[in-house]
């Protein structure tokens, strides 16, 4: 299955046939993929923002989709990665300033994005199908420029710890649900974005290992100490982990006091990232730095804990945006190159391969809406227990998916993906971080178990989400209630079953998305889902889909 001629844009000038005596000319290469509106294009997404996120209208996402299918935005976007940010300590004139110089293309997107409500929009307007209607803006944005994503999450994800403390709240949420976005740091901005800084180097998951100091002051606490991950250092606020006398606690810091005045924030250096080039991550110092208690004392891993699962989900969507990115510049290339006498996408061998890229993607996608309608405000007990066991089990699978979808999808260009000029090279630097940020495989796969032993509600919410597609396939049913089995002796005896964590993550992640794409997908896509997923001969090397997988009806949607 492939776009028929008619389907496919005219070749511009620049792409005509050489002369006889040309040298130079260009031939067989396909046109630039500019001015595509990624959302209209984008028919998984759209499809599972009604069905699944239960969202209505779309007037704005089709709006996103334009500016980030655009000539100008992408090349802000090949800017951004191109100039990575710059640190300054200090002035020319010696005073400490401690001042993150990011490329003016950089700000130009994370303004868009602010405006589009990609950041608190569901925190904003909420209800029935506002976490899905936002989680489509983020991967819009996302999708075609990652880096300013780590914010815009970290922003989303702060308000739910924020609303633990109703003084601070009141001050920062009308900030943080601002559409203006200005990257000055200066006191009474309209707008502002949050970071946070947890780990240490002695600890890094292990945050209860953490020895920054809070000592408490006249109303606040002052903070010293030194964190080893700061994302996003020229963010307004931080929430930041540190020790007091009642043990961890979760505290507020301002990069500006309201004074006016500098708070002590002292950058040390800025991370060299694999990937990731556009946002700046970073080693910072406090040293009488204020801060602002947030939740009980003590109790600062459960404060936080909130946005940590809010960041999760968005792990989730972000690896989600870049299947998509990696899905469209493949299949678009596939339909455009030609080689031994037929383009690329009608060649069996790679049209096996598109086709399991995108039915990759398109499990991505589902699940993805699914858990963004289970973070709406009207969840009830069982969706925030589903939620809770649902997204680490999907961070962990999904995420780590990303680094090897991203690879194949490079390949697909042949030397052109290996090469700057092209976006893929980006996305396969920038995959892992999702599968590492807001925990670790291993870390991911024992928090699993801990819920399992802990939480049972969870694990009944979990099958229950499952239950609802029964009766559809066979292989689908068999292999669920043998995961049933082994769920439930795993939750007797957590501790016996670590070394076999991932094993059983795994399962539970394909099972999910295995069930949503049942309920929700065409024939086409959930046939070929389970079988190659689920069936007895099932093998992760894309490429692989059996002869009877419905490859055309795959691809139409991609």
């Amino acid at each position: 299955m492939t776009a028929t001629d008619a389907d496919m844009p005219a070749a511009p000038a620049s792409f005509s046939q050489p002369t006889a005596h040309e040298t130079h000319g260009v031939l067989n290469q396909p046109p630039p993929r500019v001015d595509i509106n990624e959302f209209t294009a984008n028919i998984p997404l759209q499809d599972y923002l009604l069905s699944v996120g239960e969202a209505e209208g779309d007037a704005e996402l089709e709006a996103s989709g334009a500016v980030v299918g655009s000539a100008q935005f992408q090349d802000d976007a090949r800017l951004a990665h191109r100039n990575p940010p710059i640190l300054h300590t200090h002035s020319k004139y010696g005073q400490r300033i401690d001042e993150v110089e990011c490329h003016p293309a950089y700000h130009r997107i994370i303004e868009q994005a602010v405006a589009a409500g990609a950041h608190t929009s569901a925190w904003e307007s909420p209800g029935k199908g506002a976490n899905a209607a936002r989680a489509a803006q983020f991967m819009l944005f996302a999708q075609v420029e990652p880096g300013h994503a780590c914010p815009i999450s970290m922003s989303h994800a702060a308000v739910e710890s924020l609303q633990l403390e109703p003084s601070l709240a009141g001050e920062w949420l009308p900030r943080l649900y601002s559409r203006d976005y200005s990257p000055e740091l200066a006191a009474g901005k309209a707008g502002a974005l949050f970071g946070m800084a947890m780990t240490e180097k002695q600890g890094g998951s292990d945050v209860r290992a953490n020895t920054t100091r809070a000592e408490a002051a006249d109303g606040h606490h002052l903070l010293t100490g030194h964190k080893w991950f700061c994302s996003a250092p020229m963010s307004d606020a931080f929430l930041v982990l540190a020790q007091d006398d009642a043990g961890l606690g979760c505290f507020l810091v301002p990069r500006v006091l309201p004074d006016g005045t500098r708070n002590t924030f002292m950058i040390q250096r800025l991370k060299d990232k694999v990937g990731n080039r556009s946002n700046a991550s970073s080693e910072v110092e406090f040293s009488g730095t204020h801060g602002w208690r947030i939740g009980e004392p003590g109790r600062g891993v459960r404060s936080i804990m909130g946005m940590v699962g809010q960041t999760r989900l968005d792990c989730i969507l972000g690896t989600a945006a870049g299947m998509r990115q990696s899905v469209a510049e493949a299949v678009w290339h596939g339909r455009h190159r030609r080689a031994f006498g037929a383009r690329l996408i009608d060649q069996p061998a790679m049209t096996n391969v598109l086709a399991d890229l995108a039915l990759e993607s398109e499990a991505a996608t589902v699940v993805s809406m699914r858990l963004a309608r289970a973070f709406d405000d009207d969840a009830g007990p069982s969706e925030i227990a589903f939620r809770r066991l649902a997204t680490a089990v999907t961070k962990y699978w999904v995420c780590k998916r990303g680094p090897n979808h991203a690879y194949e999808a490079m390949e697909c260009l042949g030397g052109n993906g290996y090469t700057e000029d092209f976006p893929l090279a980006m996305r396969y630097r920038e995959q892992p971080v999702m599968a590492i940020w807001e925990g670790t495989g291993n870390v991911i796969a024992l928090d699993v178990l801990r819920a399992m032993a802990n939480e049972p509600e969870c694990v009944d919410a979990f099958f229950a989400e499952l239950r609802m597609a029964s009766g559809q396939s066979q292989v689908f049913d068999d292999f669920t209630a043998e995961l049933r089995e082994q769920a439930a002796v795993v939750a007797k005896s957590p501790a016996d079953f670590a070394g076999q964590a991932r094993n059983l993550v795994e399962g539970m992640a394909l099972a999910l998305q295995a069930a949503l794409l049942v309920r929700f997908a065409p024939a086409a896509v959930s046939d070929a889902f389970v079988d190659s997923r689920l069936g007895p001969g099932r093998r992760f090397n894309y490429g692989n889909l059996a002869p009877a997988a419905d490859l055309a009806g795959i691809l139409a949607r991609a």
